[in-house]
C-alpha cells in the first residue's frame, strides 16, 4: 500500500454522466476528499454501494469532496463499461463524479490493488487514509456501515489525526490489461 503522508497524483478523467472532464484540482476539497476505486460488476462493490451514496450524501455537505473511479478493463469486463457506469450512476442517483480511468494509469498511480478500495487525502492532498470501509463483506452478516471511512473523515473534519491503523481493502482485483 501507498505509504501514508504520501502526495495524491493528480489526475485528470472524463465524468461518464456529465461527459467533461474533471481533474482532481478541479473537485478537490480544502478539508477532505475521498478517493474510492469501485466499479460496476464485483460483488463487494455491490455490497457496500448504498453505503458509497450515503457518505456522498452525509459528507459532501461537510466539505468533503467525493470521486468514483473504474479502472477495470471495460473490454474484459462489459459491465464496467462507461455507458454501464453511466446507467449505474444514474440508476443510483450518485451524489458525486463516477470517472473512468481507461489507461489504468491513476489506479497505478495510487497503487490501487481491488474495487473497492480507498484514500482519504486532507487539504495538501496528502493521503492520510488508505483501506477498507468497514468490516462488511458479503455473506459474513456483518452490517455495512462504512465505520472506517466514517471514523477518518470525522477525525480529519474535526483537525484530529487519522489513526495509523489502517485495515486494506478486500474485494475482486482491478482488472488489469
Amino acid at each position: 500500500m501507498v505509504a501514508l503522508g504520501t502526495k495524491a497524483p493528480d489526475f485528470s478523467l472524463p465524468n461518464v454522466v456529465s461527459g467533461t472532464t474533471v481533474s482532481l484540482q478541479d473537485i478537490k476539497s480544502d478539508r477532505a476528499t475521498l478517493v474510492m476505486f469501485i466499479c460496476n460488476h464485483c460483488p463487494f462493490v455491490k455490497h457496500v454501494m448504498d453505503e458509497l451514496v450515503q457518505l456522498g450524501r452525509d459528507y459532501i455537505p461537510k466539505g468533503v469532496s467525493v470521486i468514483a473511479i473504474s479502472s477495470n478493463d471495460a473490454e474484459q469486463y462489459p459491465d464496467d463499461s462507461p455507458e454501464e457506469m453511466k446507467k449505474l450512476a444514474q440508476e443510483k442517483s450518485f451524489p458525486f463524479p463516477y470517472l473512468y480511468d481507461e489507461t489504468q494509469q491513476v489506479a497505478k498511480a495510487f497503487d490501487a490493488a481491488c474495487t473497492p478500495d480507498f484514500y482519504i487525502l486532507d487539504g495538501s492532498l496528502s493521503i492520510v487514509y488508505r483501506g477498507q470501509l468497514d468490516d462488511s463483506r458479503p455473506g459474513n452478516d456483518v452490517p455495512v456501515t462504512g465505520k472506517d471511512i466514517r471514523t477518518a473523515l470525522d477525525a480529519l473534519l474535526s483537525g484530529s489525526p487519522v489513526s495509523q491503523e489502517q485495515r486494506p481493502s478486500l474485494g475482486c482485483n482491478i482488472k488489469w490489461k
